[in-house]
């Protein structure tokens, strides 16, 4: 078999042209999220949220609405949940957090257990990226599309909220109501990626490629893009991986962006342990 044919064959079957446009459109969305999810410091956020939509996920199955309808619902009915205990109580926000998404994680659970129905628990905690329908492509893509356009189109507010939130009020952002888009946004993208790689691996998909594009270059502008071109090429190489592997696809797609991760660990510009430790030993022999 020619590298040519390698490249090639996959594309032959409908499920794997199906499974890169999805997870490719998940990865996007997730990427430039994940860039501000990181600086903020939200990463712990973005885990309870992709957690505690999985009771939406069963309610709408028993209701025979769209997945995405009750997993939005209760996105965002649990990011209100955090802030009224967190503002209510003198209990610290991580604790309000684990509290929350744990609590929700464990009724989506107990729901499915009661539930008679044919749906695959392990298609909605793992994804199931090679099964998507057309009506679940088209979900993908429009809200994909839209996450990405806001995100873009409020990148300058949503950085200066990142990096000096004092100074975004001072000039007459309103930055609670900021906020609230942004864990708005992280709701609807967990809704995206829930269909590529599913509830459990959601959170490396939002932290992850903000993660490594951040020890790669200072400029946030150049992170968004660092991170969208690495989640890109981890996805084609996760879903390829899967193919000729037979693994898991969703599982593929995350231990190739941790492998992006761990290179830029090592040999990044501004993080690499590697490359720091060569430049220290130029400087002492120098």
């Amino acid at each position: 078999m020619t590298p040519l044919d390698w490249l090639l064959e996959p594309l032959t079957f409908d499920f794997m042209t199906r499974a890169l446009l999805v997870t490719a459109v998940a990865g996007v969305t997730c990427a430039l999220l994940s860039c501000w999810l990181v600086q903020i410091g939200w990463a712990l956020m973005g885990d309870a949220v992709s957690h505690a939509v999985l009771p939406g996920v069963a309610v709408s199955y028993i209701l025979g609405w769209p997945f995405a309808v009750g997993a939005f619902i209760f996105g965002v009915g649990a990011v209100a949940l955090i802030g009224g205990v967190r503002s209510t109580t003198r209990i610290k926000s991580d604790a309000a957090i684990g509290v929350v998404f744990t609590s929700l994680f464990a009724l989506g659970l107990v729901i499915i257990s009661v539930t008679p129905s044919q749906t695959d628990l392990g298609h909605i905690l793992f994804g199931n990226v090679l099964g998507v329908s057309d009506s679940d492509i088209l979900q993908v893509v429009v809200i994909g599309a839209l996450t990405c356009a806001v995100l873009l189109a409020k990148r300058r507010d949503f950085t200066l909220l990142a990096f000096d939130r004092s100074h975004a009020g001072a000039i007459g952002i309103n930055t609670r109501v900021l906020s609230a888009l942004l864990l708005g946004l992280l709701a609807l993208t967990v809704v995206v990626a829930l269909q590529a790689v599913g509830i459990i691996l959601v959170v490396a998909m939002l932290i992850t490629p903000g993660a490594t594009a951040s020890l790669l270059t200072k400029r946030f502008e150049r992170m968004l893009a660092l991170a969208v071109l690495v989640t890109v090429a981890a996805s084609v190489v996760g879903v390829y991986a899967s193919f000729y592997l037979d693994v898991s696809t969703g599982g593929a797609v995350v231990l190739a962006q941790a492998a992006a991760f761990l290179l830029a660990y090592l040999f990044g510009g501004r993080g690499g342990v590697v490359t720091a430790a060569l430049r220290r030993r130029r400087a002492v022999t120098a």
